[in-house]
């Protein structure tokens, strides 16, 4: 999924490092229950315990939905049953112990846009060395990788609604006290 998920980390956060370049390069395995796959239409959905597995890029969701248009581009829809999350995870380059993690209850890929959508209960952080780094949360996250332009909104509609929720940043320091101690 062209390493978008870390992606988003990346430029919502003004990170420096990169996600795992070689995960572009590897296979996809997809673990599921059970499958409908529709080749007349380019449709897959994936049902019960889904795991999609690439190089260090694991998602996980109860339900997968790839549709695959005639050009070859892939939508993908990742949705959790009632109260549960989708997932992600995927470990940055620029060190050995660098990673990206997500959640909420549905995440919408579309690979010809370069854009991915995380709705309802949506977050994204960065860990160093198994610590929090970074952390954005909201009702509906979405980044535009093309433009690096992330947006974060209060409505699961991707709007700003009077009343509706709040989102939080976390910003780790990236400086140590003077002399080095912590």
């Amino acid at each position: 999924m062209k390493n978008i998920f870390a992606a988003v980390l990346l430029s919502l956060l003004s990170l420096t490092a990169a996600a795992e370049r070689a995960d572009s390069l590897k296979p996809a395995q997809v673990e599921y229950d059970s499958a409908d796959l529709d080749g007349v239409n380019g449709v897959r959905t994936l049902t019960g315990n889904v795991i999609l597995t690439r190089g260090t890029l694991l998602l996980k969701a109860d339900r997968a939905v790839v549709r695959e248009t005639p050009e070859g581009y892939m939508t993908v829809t990742l949705t959790a049953n009632n109260g549960k999350l989708t997932t992600f995870r995927q470990k940055r380059d620029g060190g050995p112990n660098l990673w990206v993690e997500g959640q909420a209850e549905r995440i919408e890929y579309d690979e010809r846009a370069e854009l991915v959508r995380l709705y309802s209960n949506a977050l994204i952080k960065e860990l160093e060395n198994d610590q929090l780094s970074n952390q954005v949360t909201g009702p509906f996250i979405s980044y535009d990788s093309r433009k690096e332009v992330a947006t974060v909104r209060n409505d699961v509609s991707g709007q700003s609604k009077v009343g509706g929720g709040r989102g939080t940043l976390i910003l780790s320091p990236k400086r140590t006290p003077a002399g080095g101690a912590q």
